[in-house]
């Protein structure tokens, strides 16, 4: 039986496609039409909604944050109400990842914005920057480049040649942070400046040597402090646009003059980007030094064109989430010939229950990826190699997924086999329990149904279901002939029970 929902359709010409990225200091939306197999830009929003500014040290966020963060996202959503989910990907970045309770923003973010939220790793969010900036800047063949993006929360540095990262950090120093962190009154001094430079600039030492060694060949800053400190540079015949090693000192130095960051007065500088320049300038200051820079263009490219072109690969044949994946299976030594056997059984059922139950291709993917790795857990221990597997899926850097993919993931792994933990799906939104649940139980059936590693076929497999109720049917005569398949069959009732399914084996 073929597989009819195994892969995400695929972008249409003339489709729309848009990307949100929810910063630490402003948000951003892109909208771009998919036309003679490239992306135009129709549309762009920013607002600064300085979201990192209402974030304290708990990991609270400020009603006024937050009420800034919730009405951009009305006025973006009311831009976007008409596209479905799957052409909208909205990612929260850093401050996001620091609330102590990130699931109740996401929930009021979701419903103003109409479309799911997302949160994405800072090496994840590293990994989009550069391919925004690569896809705008197109590399030259052969070489490397190094990108540097002060967010404001953090600050992301990505080696990569032609439009794969090679190496991919993000350190706790951005714009917004760091003017807060060193100087919370708003008094400017050159002491505090270089105590905070050298604070930074040890800070950066981490990735120093292993970035000099790889070495690069061209250095480009994205995101808005740079466009800033360049668009002052030139107002201050500084440079000609790039930022240089010789530029920063003398910006810096009529940056002190000020002496209190109201009283910041640069050709160029707008009363916008006035209260956070100086945590930029000073975060920039310090990786020119770490890494001995001595030219850094800019590009008009960020996050969010990333975002685009990864939401168009992702319905294409460029999943970078296909090639993570393979890359696990390799790395923890998984035995691929089983995985495949439970993935094409795990898809045969999925077919035959998705339009009952109301699944997607995207929950297909989803199922294919827990297939192949639900033994990533052996390498540990086989002992409740389950919980160990879901630990490492969820934890790793999985390039290509958002945390909560990573968290799904994790949550079908954990619930394979076994009693299903009480807690295996509180880490999810919501509105992903259901179909949570409903995929879980799916690839229990199919881990079970292959438990002996068999390479026979399963000639009759067929499967009813409604709201809550399960019936499995396979062939008698296949059953006979397997005692302890009967038996695992039997136990799976009550297991099925904690999903909240009635599950019948069809053992009469």
């Amino acid at each position: 039986m073929p597989n009819t929902f195994q892969t995400p359709e695929p972008i249409q010409e003339g489709d729309l496609l848009a990307a949100i990225d929810l910063g630490s200091n402003s948000y951003h939306m892109i909208i771009a039409r998919y036309l003679l197999g490239q992306l135009r830009v129709v549309d762009r929003l920013r607002e600064t909604v300085r979201m990192a500014d209402g974030l304290d040290a708990k990991g609270g966020l400020s009603e006024q944050a937050q009420q800034r963060a919730l009405a951009c996202l009305a006025r973006f959503g009311q831009r976007i109400r008409d596209l479905p989910d799957v052409r909208v990907r909205a990612l929260a970045t850093n401050t996001v990842r620091k609330l102590r309770d990130p699931r109740a923003f996401l929930v009021a973010a979701e419903a103003a914005l109409g479309h799911p939220v997302e949160v994405v790793s800072g090496r994840e969010e590293a990994r989009l920057i550069y391919l925004g900036v690569a896809h705008a800047q197109p590399p030259k063949p052969g070489q490397r480049r190094l990108v540097i993006d002060i967010g404001g929360g953090s600050t992301e540095f990505i080696i990569g040649s032609s439009f794969l990262p090679i190496e991919r950090e993000s350190l706790q120093a951005g714009c917004i942070a760091s003017t807060r962190r060193f100087f919370p009154d708003g008094k400017l001094s050159r002491k505090r400046w270089r105590d905070a430079l050298n604070t930074i600039g040890a800070e950066f030492q981490s990735i120093s040597s292993r970035y000099r060694a790889l070495g690069w060949d061209e250095a480009v800053g994205s995101s808005g402090t740079h466009k800033a400190i360049s668009e002052i540079c030139q107002k201050m015949k500084l440079s000609k646009g790039a930022i240089t090693a010789q530029a920063l000192p003398q910006l810096r130095d009529a940056l002190l003059q000020a002496r209190h960051i109201d009283q910041i007065d640069l050709p160029g500088l707008s009363d916008d980007r006035r209260p956070i320049i100086a945590g930029g300038v000073l975060v920039l200051e310090a990786a020119f030094r770490a890494l001995a820079l001595e030219k850094l263009s800019v590009s008009k490219a960020a996050m969010r064109e990333g975002i685009l072109y990864d939401l168009l690969g992702r319905h294409g044949d460029n999943d970078m989430r296909d090639a993570s994946v393979a890359a696990l299976c390799q790395r923890y030594g998984i035995d691929t010939v089983q995985a495949a056997r439970v993935e094409e059984t795990v898809l045969r059922l999925f077919d035959q229950v998705a339009g009952p139950w109301q699944l997607e291709a995207d929950d297909a993917q989803m199922l294919r990826w827990a297939a192949r790795l639900h033994e990533i857990g052996l390498v540990i221990s086989h002992n409740g190699y389950h919980t160990h597997g879901a630990y490492l899926l969820e934890h790793s850097d999985i390039a290509g997924f958002s945390r909560q993919e990573q968290q799904m993931l994790a949550a079908l792994v954990r619930s394979h086999r076994r009693n299903v933990s009480r807690h295996a799906f509180e880490a999810l939104p919501d509105r992903l329990l259901v179909t949570a649940r409903r995929l879980s139980m799916l690839l229990r059936l199919a881990v079970l149904l292959h438990r002996s590693h068999e390479a026979d076929p399963i000639s009759q497999l067929e499967l009813l279901v409604d709201e809550d109720s399960i019936t499995l049917q396979l062939d008698p005569g296949y059953l006979s002939t397997r005692p302890l398949l009967q038996a695992d069959l039997l136990g799976e009732t009550q297991a099925s029970a904690s999903l909240g399914f009635r599950f019948h084996p069809g053992l009469d």
